[in-house]
């Protein structure tokens, strides 16, 4: 297991896990999202590469249009 913060909220998963993973896993594939990891944006092309590590500090922003 791998233990994350995600938005503030403790969250578990099952180990290794990687950025584009961890999306699939929150349902969030194909909506427009900017994540933060530890303090750093994480560039969409780098989801697939990125390995989330036990106690890593995620912000995830879903970007709603509307006007």
């Amino acid at each position: 297991m791998i233990a994350l913060i995600i938005n503030g909220q403790p969250r578990s998963f099952p180990a290794p896990l990687n950025v584009a993973g961890l999306v699939e896993q929150l349902e969030l594939q194909g909506k427009r999202i900017a994540l933060e990891r530890n303090g750093e944006i994480v560039p969409r092309s780098r989801f697939g590469a990125l390995e989330l590590h036990d106690g890593d500090a995620l912000e995830i922003v879903v970007a709603v249009g509307g006007g």
